[in-house]
């Protein structure tokens, strides 16, 4: 009982480890996302929550735009 009890537990074991993917050995940079720091963003226009279009010029305070996009979690 003892010796198929081992049998089974060893067998699970090298069955989990034969089961495991190697790691990539690709050691690329994924391209970048987005704009760079300090890289103006494209001119945009969208209505805000009280129906009024907003824009690049009409966000841009005295020292610049920062945007946020946030994914709200009741999409």
């Amino acid at each position: 009982m003892k010796i198929s009890l081992s049998m089974l537990f060893l067998a699970g074991v090298f069955g989990f480890v034969a089961g495991q993917e190697t790691p990539s050995t690709d050691r690329t940079v994924p391209a970048s996302i987005g704009l760079e720091i300090g890289q103006h963003a494209p001119p945009f226009g969208l209505s805000d929550q009280f129906g009024h279009e907003q824009s690049n010029a009409t966000l841009q305070g005295s020292k610049g735009t920062i945007l946020v996009f946030f994914r709200s979690a009741d999409w």
